[in-house]
């Protein structure tokens, strides 16, 4: 068994997240542990990690099977974040599933084309930056462009695959391994449905024309390799030649990478800039430093869409890591090749009816 952290000395890595690449790495039929460089802890198992075995730990992937993000081009002849966040969606509230033209993996309906809590969001956002033209061009994109960022997973139908194993097996091993494969893989659609639909309805609720997706990468998942050992990702995504959206923070730019990374990284790449503060920190520390007004307006100049106010503190940019940072990290281990950044015009975290009214009468 082995560890390797794809991260540079000057990276903010914490030792507890380290730590729990070991513990995963003592794991019974562990081959290598990877972390990435926005590894951080979790729950049980580091996040920013790629796990490679040949016993399939159903825990490693956590309970938000299917969690991924996606990139949607988007055509807007106009784009004023203060009109926009005023007619964004309420993406709380499920949709029909009569209204869902096809079929709905598991027959599972709760929750359908929401958005979640967490670090999950939707966003506009415009590309400021082509940093390779050659690959822009292949992904269709160019300086300017609008595009849609969503980020979420299987909610309820992912937490339930995990309860069901953890209940009889806790955090060992799958008993059956094809039936948890065939539920996960349920998920996985799931989660890239329920992005599909978010897109859709943001899109109609703006006004805007909304692409196929360009990018749409799971992160929480396990892949089964070829000579029968597992893969197991818990916030890294794959980087077997793929384009890979990195997300930044609602307040910082986000990258599309080309991802191609090697057997060292598990063939994986980070998914985010990683979290620095746990959610109680950044709560103490921000309400501290912040008013709930600074934080719906973003140092870029873009705007939050958010009536949590608890969650406004938790997810502030100064919670999370310099994207800056990681992207070098990736360049410096040659995992990835930056393609264009993206800069958020409006975020979306969960609905706040009356700052859409108060947005909407200016």
């Amino acid at each position: 068994m082995s560890v390797h952290v794809l991260a540079s000395g000057s990276s903010w890595i914490e030792s507890d997240a380290v730590a729990q690449c070991h513990q995963v790495a003592a794991l019974d039929g562990m081959l290598h542990v990877a972390g990435m460089p926005d590894l951080h802890p979790g729950k049980g198992a580091p996040i920013g990690a790629a796990m490679r075995s040949r016993v399939l730990y159903p825990f490693l992937v956590g309970s938000d099977i299917g969690c991924g993000i996606a990139v949607f081009p988007v055509a807007l002849k106009k784009a004023v974040p203060e009109r926009l966040a005023a007619r964004f969606p309420d993406l709380d509230r499920a949709v029909d599933p009569a209204e869902v033209d096809e079929e709905i993996p598991a027959g599972h309906t709760d929750s359908l084309g929401t958005v979640g809590r967490g670090n999950h969001f939707v966003e506009l956002a415009r590309v400021d930056a082509v940093l390779d033209d050659g690959q822009a061009t292949r992904a269709g994109l160019a300086r300017g462009d609008l595009v849609l960022i969503v980020h979420s997973g299987s909610r309820g139908l992912g937490e339930s695959i995990l309860r069901a194993h953890t209940e009889t097996h806790g955090a060992g091993p799958a008993e059956d391994a094809a039936a948890y494969l065939a539920a996960h893989d349920d998920a996985v659609g799931w989660g890239s449905l329920n992005r599909r639909l978010m897109a859709a309805r943001v899109g109609a609720a703006i006004g805007a024309d909304v692409g196929a997706a360009i990018v749409d990468e799971c992160h929480n998942l396990v892949e089964v390799l070829g000579n029968g050992e597992y893969l197991h990702r818990k916030g890294a995504a794959r980087g077997d030649g793929r384009d890979v959206l990195v997300a930044g923070t609602r307040g910082t730019r986000s990258f599309l990478v080309a991802a191609h990374a090697g057997p060292e990284a598990n063939w994986s790449v980070a998914h985010g800039a990683g979290r620095k503060m746990s959610r109680a920190d950044a709560l103490r520390r921000g309400k501290a430093k912040h008013t709930v007004a600074e934080l719906r307006r973003t140092p870029v100049g873009s705007l939050v869409v958010c009536g949590d106010r608890q969650l406004l503190f938790e997810e502030a940019p100064t919670a999370y890591k310099k994207i800056e940072r990681v992207i070098d990290d990736l360049v410096a281990f040659d995992l990835a090749t930056p393609v264009l950044s993206t800069v958020p015009l409006v975020t979306y975290k969960t609905a706040d009816k009356g700052r859409r009214r108060d947005l909407g009468s200016t």
